[in-house]
């Protein structure tokens, strides 16, 4: 549903358009189907757009010797509140762009919850974070569009993610570790050999087959 503030201003918008290619500064019957007529009535209540009294269509009317039945055109007021709209129209939104050897990583807020524990804790693991994720972490941004926390990250502080949701897996929730998984295609789990926690890819990278 769109907004009743953008609906306003896109029948603005439109009547501008249509006076730009007006003769007479007013939008006439001709150029305007019945549906926007009726579109423009609630900007009209808020006195943003005018519609042409009797006298003033008898005027368009003879000057172009037809009759004109309904014209409209925006007020001063409407003017300005098109200004405002686009003066306060946000720029487009633009993510942070991964560097030389790093990848864009989104997160779920509740992996970000959990990842903030961990960066916070580096003082007192025996397994740190990454260099540079704590700093990573605090700088994140969020996009409300994907309702994700978006870093850029390198190789090794992505295996450190892993380790830190591995950490939240063992104390609190397996669905952050899994998922991360599934996005990013590592995982911590105990070696066979050494029983140690490991970073283990789920799915060979490319180019680490061996070809023919």
């Amino acid at each position: 549903m769109v907004k009743g503030s953008e609906k306003r201003i896109a029948i603005l918008e439109a009547l501008r358009e249509h006076e730009h290619v007006a003769r007479h500064a007013w939008v006439l019957d001709d150029a305007a189907p019945a549906a926007f007529q009726q579109g423009v009535e609630p900007v009209v209540r808020e006195g943003l757009a005018e519609l042409a009294d009797t006298d003033t269509r008898a005027h368009l009317s003879a000057l172009v010797s037809r009759p004109v039945r309904w014209a409209a055109r925006l007020t001063p007021y409407g003017r300005d509140a098109l200004a405002y709209a686009h003066a306060r129209r946000p720029a487009e939104p633009v993510g942070p762009r991964p560097g030389p050897g790093e990848r864009l990583v989104e997160l779920r807020p509740a992996q970000m919850s959990a990842l903030r524990v961990f960066a916070a804790l580096t003082d007192e693991l025996a397994v740190k974070p990454a260099d540079g994720l704590a700093e990573r972490v605090r700088s994140a941004s969020f996009s409300k569009e994907a309702n994700r926390w978006q870093l850029c990250l390198t190789e090794e502080q992505i295996v450190s993610v892993a380790y830190g949701l591995y950490l939240h897996r063992l104390t609190l929730s397996e669905a952050e570790a899994n998922a991360f998984a599934r996005d990013y295609n590592v995982t911590f789990r105990p070696s066979p050999a050494t029983r140690t926690p490991t970073a283990v890819l789920l799915r060979p990278l490319a180019g680490d087959s061996d070809g023919a």
